[in-house]
């Protein structure tokens, strides 16, 4: 086959116009092309007039003849070769090994892991502290409508992980020469998703749509011999002469005990299982710190960021609702960043600690709500936080911390208008834009909700913001304290084998270990670390 990119064709162009183009560009007859797939469509708004760019994969009827396009396009980097993204297993076991491979966390990265540990034959036990994704949904609506917190099943842990209440995005800039996040989207459509997500530039699942997804891939990971083990907390790591050898766990249904003999243990952990890795630190597993980022949410009439983004074309269906990312360099060194932006979604309450409150975005697969919103953050550094790999979780905990007692101690996140918050002053009634975080947003002064130089970065900001996007510095758009959890605050080193670097058989996997920053990636890094797990289990 071979592959064009950067066709350009009208917002609203009829549907063989993309054949016709197709024909024109490789000066062929429409009898010589036996099929095309579209393989990526975007929009170019750059100009006024809006323009769909669609990638195609076009398959010819004669092998003879693509040979010679390809040859006379061969200066052409828009006509190239199709490549070959289809995936394949590295290996496939008759039997399991008897001490079977274990993987910890049941995120993106868990599930992948998992997945393909399973396609492979070696029918992985999944240890994950959370309950199944139906019941987390009901726990997690506990603190949005009752202000009852389940710090072991909410919008951080549970079946589906963070990323189950997110925009449920399924892109990322991460380099994939081997095409495996087609693996991970392809997985996803298997499982319930919709099948436009192999195709558009920048596809997303959304909550709901997510959660039977998620239940259709732990059934089959079961179904090939696995085994979920829900509500099952890691709560210690037998480790021996620089290997792991078994887990202790709490079973969180009756607080028992159990050991679990482990050889091979994938590290899926998450970004915000704090406890995990303080035990991890105490057994020697090395790890450090690194920078992240904090700050708040914002949030926008969505129908403002449409007519930024899109003008006329603004409300076209097949554009839906308009994003946006923001970078600023503040004058005191600071990077400041749009984050996670959820179009048409909602703030949430994304704590999983008691007495702390901390925002996330999140976005069903209609993003029909009334506001925009996505986390404006500073970037921050070990330096900010000195005091070893653990530091930056305290760190995090001060914040959270302070911003439960901004809110009025009671689940509510402080808030305040963008206009106040520039002008500093403290917000007194909303305008309006009506914050969509539940429980509530208590209005108040969110100067003290960060260190002096994020709020000074981000007052800088903000202005620069709107020279870009027309109305985003508007006054009454509401920011939301705090965002603390964009990654996390450690790594937990691994090297070329996917190896923890003082722990053989410690697989250090996905956002919790700093290998991946949201679902596509974390996917793929979980597809990468059951190969490098298995890889070893086959040697042996």
């Amino acid at each position: 086959m071979i592959r064009l990119s950067e066709l350009k064709l009208p917002l609203d162009h009829p549907e063989h116009a993309l054949q016709e183009l197709i024909v024109r560009t490789l000066d062929i007859s429409p009898a010589d092309i036996q099929s095309h797939a579209i393989y990526k469509r975007s929009y170019d708004a750059r100009k006024q007039k809006l323009l769909l760019v669609y990638i195609v994969d076009v398959e010819l009827g004669n092998p003879q003849l693509e040979a010679k396009l390809l040859a006379k396009f061969a200066t052409n980097s828009h006509i190239r070769p199709a490549p070959d993204m289809a995936y394949h297993l590295i290996t496939q076991v008759k039997e399991a090994p008897a001490i079977r491979p274990v993987v910890i966390g049941f995120g993106p990265c868990g599930i992948f892991a998992a997945m393909m540990l399973a396609q492979m034959g070696f029918k992985p036990i999944v240890i994950e502290r959370g309950k199944p994704v139906r019941e987390r949904t009901k726990d997690t609506w506990g603190l949005w409508r009752k202000r009852v917190l389940h710090t072991e099943s909410n919008v951080q842990f549970g079946e589906g992980g963070a990323g189950t209440f997110s925009d449920g995005k399924l892109w990322s800039q991460i380099k994939d020469p081997r095409f495996l996040g087609r693996k991970v989207m392809t997985e996803f459509v298997k499982a319930g998703a919709p099948e436009e997500i192999l195709l558009v530039s920048k596809p997303h699942i959304g909550t709901f749509r997510l959660v039977k997804v998620v239940e259709n891939m732990r059934e089959q990971i079961i179904a090939m011999g696995g085994e979920i083990r829900f509500q099952q907390r890691v709560s210690d790591f037998l480790i021996e002469d620089g290997h792991i050898r078994g887990l202790t766990i709490e079973n969180l249904q009756d607080n028992s005990h159990y050991e679990l003999r482990a050889d091979h243990v994938v590290l899926a952990l998450g970004h915000s299982s704090r406890d995990t890795f303080a035990k991890l630190h105490e057994r020697g597993v090395y790890m450090e710190a690194k920078p992240f980022s904090v700050g708040f949410r914002i949030e926008h009439p969505q129908g403002l960021i449409d007519r930024a983004r899109l003008g006329q074309h603004a409300g076209h269906p097949l554009l839906g609702a308009a994003d946006y990312k923001l970078v600023h360099h503040a004058a005191n060194g600071r990077s400041v960043y749009s984050f996670c932006m959820c179009p048409g979604g909602t703030v949430v309450a994304a704590t999983s600690e008691e007495n702390r409150v901390v925002t996330n975005g999140m976005s069903q697969y209609s993003r029909n709500e009334r506001n925009a919103n996505a986390g404006i953050v500073v970037g921050i550094s070990p330096a900010d936080y000195p005091g070893g790999p653990l530091a930056g979780i305290d760190f995090q905990r001060q914040l959270e911390s302070n911003a439960f007692t901004l809110g009025g101690s009671n689940y509510e996140a402080p808030g305040q208008l963008v206009g106040d918050f520039i002008a500093g002053k403290p917000s007194t009634e909303l305008g309006s834009v009506e914050p969509s975080y539940k429980p509530g947003v208590h209005l108040t002064d969110l100067a003290t909700a960060l260190p002096e130089y994020a709020i000074t970065a981000i007052r800088e900001a903000l202005p620069a913001f709107g020279k870009k996007i027309k109305g985003f510095d508007m006054h009454d758009a509401v920011l939301t304290g705090v965002e603390t959890r964009t990654s996390s605050p450690l790594r937990i080193t691994r090297g070329d084998d996917f190896q923890s670097l003082n722990v053989k058989g410690l697989y250090p996997a996905g956002e919790g270990a700093s290998y991946a920053g949201g679902i596509l990636s974390a996917g793929v890094d979980g597809i990468e670390v059951a190969e490098a797990v298995a890889k070893q289990l086959f040697i042996q």
